[in-house]
């Protein structure tokens, strides 16, 4: 059995749900006889941190005692944004030696402070990406997924994206079974990929003010299935289709196509994942018509077909092993 070492780093201002998530996931895996993963806290001279909740975390030790560890877990929190120059210190020495370096949520900021985000792809919690990207241009920054590999680098979105994360890499450690099992003891399913976005389509899109055009929102996401044609979606909102395409985009920041085939998309993903219907059925409640267009939307938003979708984030044993039906 192989054990990894994890070593989170604790600093004042913290976010708390960054460290504990992701330590629930390894210590989950743990159980496991043929699972072993070492975890241990550290801040910069041992004292406790206090998070921006007010919790405070006492840690096990200080940085400088501390081995190199096999995963080095740096988490977010509004301590990042002014951090101590020996914190970041610490990183730009300690950064490239661990097998595994992982940021969660703004966490991300530290690293690239420290010169371990240079010439990588990364992510981070929407509301610091483009600070990121400005302050530190060597950086490629991706503002859409909840998480992304770049080779020994894996950073993530906000607070509960460390939990994918943390999932992805027992995962990887392990195989699909121990994670998925760490998932349904957690009550948070092994459903998300990295690519998928931070937002769901009614989070991207902003709200419209006014109210048929509010109304037209509710109704796409309530019947993806239907007739959601430009003139048909003119209509409900009594405008004509020159005037209600100018007016949606211009309240709610997208085209009505592109928020249509957002929300087709994530009732999809959602069916294939919590429900045993057919593929070919979820096509057409979806509003794809055939398995094909369903198939061709997947391909191009997701990088997948559904039923191997399916076969990876369903929420249905049965349905995991036969990957389709």
């Amino acid at each position: 059995m192989k054990q990894r070492s994890v070593l989170v780093v604790l600093f004042d201002g913290i976010q708390s749900l960054d460290v504990t998530g992701p330590m629930e996931v390894f210590a989950g895996a743990s159980r496991f006889p043929e699972v072993s993963y070492e975890l241990r806290t550290a801040s910069l001279d041992g004292a406790p941190v206090r998070s921006s909740c007010g919790l405070t975390l006492v840690p096990d030790g200080s940085l400088a005692d501390e081995a190199t560890p096999h995963t080095l877990l740096v988490p977010g929190g509004w301590g990042t944004r002014d951090p101590a120059p020996a914190l970041v210190g610490w990183l730009r020495a300690h950064g490239p030696r661990p097998e595994r370096l992982v940021s969660v949520c703004s966490g991300a900021l530290l690293l690239a402070a420290a010169g371990q985000l240079d010439g990588h792809r990364v992510t981070t919690h929407w509301n610091v990406c483009d600070h990121l990207a400005r302050a530190y241009p060597a950086v490629e920054v991706d503002p859409e997924p909840i998480f992304v590999r770049d080779g020994r680098l894996a950073t993530s979105a906000g607070v509960t994206a460390g939990i994918d994360l943390a999932l992805a890499l027992v995962e990887e450690d392990h195989g699909r079974d121990v994670a998925l099992t760490v998932a349904r003891h957690l009550v948070v399913f092994l459903r998300r990929p990295g690519n998928q976005s931070q937002f769901s389509a009614q989070l991207t899109a902003q709200t419209a003010r006014r109210e048929p055009l509010r109304e037209v929102q509710h109704w796409i996401t309530e019947h993806p299935g239907e007739d959601l044609s430009v003139e048909s979606l003119a209509a409900r909102a009594r405008l004509s289709p020159r005037h209600f395409a100018r007016a949606f985009q211009a309240e709610t920041g997208t085209t009505p196509g592109r928020y249509v085939d957002r929300v087709r998309l994530e009732q999809a993903r959602r069916l294939l994942e919590d429900t045993t219907d057919g593929i070919t059925g979820i096509a057409r409640t979806c509003g794809y018509g055939t398995p094909e267009a369903m198939r061709r939307a997947f391909l191009k938003a997701v990088g997948t077909a559904p039923a191997e979708y399916r076969r990876r984030f369903s929420s249905h044993p049965a349905v995991e092993r036969a990957g389709t039906q």
